[in-house]
């Protein structure tokens, strides 16, 4: 049945809190997974719980973002993933980011690993290359490369774009279930250890963020 309008609704299963929607575009089987930015920093404060501020923030003077300054960037570089994949990727990026407090490595200080998901060198080359084009970055050491996809625009893309480039779909299928399987397929796809207590934890308040 075809309709003009755009009707918003929540994704079956979810809380109402939740930031996932859904968008019935054009008929009733088109739609497009959206995320609210306001309830997106509610659930970041519950999966980061330090999040909420800034304040005494141990890292660089720019690294640190707060939940609500992070939650717009967040949710661009992640509409359309289901709540799966918006729990594994989150759960990701508190862990690496230490509640979004670095985008560049700390310890041990490794040049040019950096991002919202702490990339290493070689994953921030193609990941900046990938949005800003190979020329932008020809030449560039590693950490002027950083630079460049340290900016909010850029900086949150970083763990989507993990999954989408270097996730095969079995996993990407698998993460996209919610289950702790599909975690550590997830985890063994960014080559770290799954049963890692702080990942879990970070993978457990993710999942109870969005519903799951």
């Amino acid at each position: 049945m075809y309709t003009s309008n755009l009707l918003i609704i929540l994704l079956g299963g979810l809380a109402t809190a939740s930031p996932l929607r859904v968008r019935q575009q054009t008929n009733d089987s088109n739609y497009k997974v959206i995320i609210d930015s306001n309830a997106l920093a509610q659930a970041l404060k519950t999966i980061m719980p330090t999040s909420d501020s800034c304040a005494g923030a141990p890292g660089p003077a720019d690294d640190c973002r707060t939940a609500e300054q992070a939650a717009p960037f967040i949710a661009n570089s992640s509409e359309g993933l289901g709540p799966g994949e918006l729990a594994g990727t989150l759960a990701l990026m508190g862990v690496e980011s230490g509640d979004l407090k670095y985008k560049h490595n700390v310890f041990p200080g490794r040049p040019g690993q950096g991002t919202a998901g702490m990339l290493m060198p070689n994953f921030v080359a193609e990941y900046a290359a990938s949005v800003l084009g190979a020329q932008a970055v020809a030449g560039l050491s590693p950490a002027a490369v950083l630079d460049l996809v340290t900016v909010d625009e850029h900086n949150f893309g970083s763990v989507r774009w993990f999954l989408d480039a270097k996730c095969d779909d079995g996993v990407k299928a698998a993460l996209r279930t919610g289950s702790d399987d599909g975690f550590r397929a997830y985890m063994g796809c960014v080559g770290v250890n799954a049963d890692d207590p702080a990942r879990l934890a970070y993978w457990n308040r993710a999942k109870a963020a969005l519903g799951l």
